[in-house]
């Protein structure tokens, strides 16, 4: 994956001081995360990515971006056995932190647990997995409806984690020590933090650290103060604002990669004026992006021209970043029949610093040409529900399109699908749903990508959101820290090789 070529003070995406500075084994390491966990650490939730990246859960396969491919990981191999069913051989000498053996019955049985959730996982649900089941001791086989390319991609997702059979019991998940990974939660404190400490009895190898504490901490600046000061030494999705300051600072390394998230308005489709297509087209016309990106992301981010950045393979080589066009913008609005009455609200996620400015701006925009607009800010957990119910106008927040499985299908099916179950948008297109199915079943990967093309050319024709800018993904990372590598997805953070020097 090209897109995701890491850059950072010369560090080729990674840390690492001189060969004559030894790691310490007794160190510990803080790491400053943009998101609190969700939903009691249930592993079909949003919560799964808190795991994955702080060291404690994993998965069958993995996806590696540097060679653009699924690995194995709790899997060594897999094969497709028959049009609908899928093999995985799980790895030997594996124990879950609880001192229990990952079996293929224990493996069945988790993901069986994540096809039952109430709330389904956005990659790994009913409606592409018919069911999983042991084959042998060793063996797990895999069921879809219908033949689909994609399932070693599907167990890639952090969603479908591995736990052990005594994390089920009770009402609730419990990940604390049932995880597979170098590193097991000890306690928590609700919304601020999660401690871990160092699986000894790790397959993987010897873990570096000897623990870390992952901090919740949703404010942008106060995530890059932190790492600046020591405070934390690494934080993760650093704002814009942050980096003039951080790229200057003494022991801290700034790490950049481009990352397929996209800074979006929402516009509920469901909701009038929105369910017209004119009204979308006119908020479109209305924003001046190239002055978005050079103001409020000081040149950090490129404005956007449609559901994806240019230089994913998926994307339209004819696609262009929209021009602010205010007398275009009236006609539509005239041709929507728009007449200004209650304002919009524009919900900003606070999770991202700059969005607060975004939402300002936007509303300048809209001003103009008279829509006037209101703007909340909200924690994203404290907004999702209503979101998700169509109880909202618009909403500024952002969404990586491989963060659910690394190929566009999940995001594209999640999304926009009419039964998606991530459909923010509240967007419904026969035409676009076939071909979103035709896709999910077509194995080149060359005719996929046309495919997605071709689906991403339908939401930007209905302007079914308003796509703002490209942004990077950016981490700092104080030059204590050894072998940290950057992932632009933030799935895989805290790792057995992670090190940190007594200095």
């Amino acid at each position: 994956m090209a897109l995701l070529t890491l850059t950072g003070c010369g560090l080729s995406g990674g840390t690492g001081n001189s060969a004559s500075s030894e790691p310490d084994l007794n160190q510990r390491i803080v790491v400053d995360n943009f998101r609190a966990p969700v939903a009691n650490w249930a592993p079909e939730s949003d919560a799964a990515y808190i795991l994955s990246l702080s060291g404690c859960l994993e998965t069958l396969t993995k996806y590696d971006h540097a060679q653009g491919k699924v690995v194995p990981f709790l899997a060594t191999e897999w094969k497709q056995v028959s049009a609908v069913d899928w093999d995985f051989t799980i790895r030997g000498g594996v124990k879950f932190q609880d001192g229990t053996d990952l079996t293929a019955k224990a493996v069945a049985a988790s993901l069986e647990h994540v096809l039952d959730a109430k709330v389904p996982a956005r990659a790994f649900n009913r409606s592409m997995i018919s069911g999983v089941k042991a084959v042998d001791a060793n063996t797990v086989r895999v069921t879809t409806p219908a033949e689909s390319p994609l399932v070693p991609y599907r167990l890639a997702s952090v969603n479908t984690g591995i736990l052990a059979p005594a994390a089920y019991k009770g009402g609730t998940i419990d990940p604390f020590g049932h995880c597979t990974g170098p590193f097991t939660p000890v306690s928590e404190t609700p919304k601020q933090s999660l401690t871990l400490d160092r699986n000894e009895n790790y397959w993987g190898g010897k873990v570096q650290l000897a623990g870390a504490e992952v901090r919740f901490i949703t404010n942008g600046a106060t995530r890059a103060a932190q790492v600046q000061t020591g405070e934390a030494d690494v934080s993760l999705s650093i704002p814009a604002s942050g980096l003039s300051a951080l790229e200057g600072a003494p022991n801290v390394n700034v790490l950049k990669a481009d990352s397929p998230r996209t800074a979006t308005l929402y516009l509920n489709n469901g909701r009038a004026p929105l369910n017209n297509v004119n009204f979308r087209k006119a908020l479109r016309s209305a924003l001046d992006l190239e002055a978005l990106a050079a103001s409020v992301y000081e040149g950090a981010a490129q404005p956007a021209a449609g559901p994806f950045a240019p230089s994913e393979p998926w994307a339209s080589k004819d696609a262009k970043s929209p021009r602010q066009n205010l007398d275009e913008a009236k006609k539509l609005l005239a041709a929507a029949g728009y007449t200004a009455s209650k304002p919009l609200e524009i919900i900003a996620i606070v999770e991202r610093a700059e969005f607060a400015d975004v939402a300002t701006v936007i509303q300048e925009n809209l001003k103009k040409v008279g829509v006037p607009v209101t703007i909340e800010t909200k924690e994203y957990a404290a907004a999702e529900p209503d979101v998700l119910a169509g109880n909202y106008d618009m909403l500024l927040s952002q969404r990586n399109r491989l963060i659910d499985i690394a190929d566009p299908i999940g995001f594209l099916t999640a999304d926009y699908t009419c039964e998606g179950t991530y459909n923010l948008s509240h967007f419904c297109s026969k035409e676009y749903d076939k071909i979103i199915r035709q896709a999910a079943q077509t194995k080149s990967t060359e005719d996929r990508h046309r495919l997605y093309e071709q689906a991403g050319k339908i939401l930007d024709s209905q302007a079914v959101n308003v796509w703002l800018v490209n942004e990077q993904a950016t981490d700092a990372v104080r030059s204590s820290v050894q072998s940290y590598v950057q992932d632009p997805l933030s799935r895989y953070v805290l790792t057995a090789q992670t090190a940190k020097t007594a200095s």
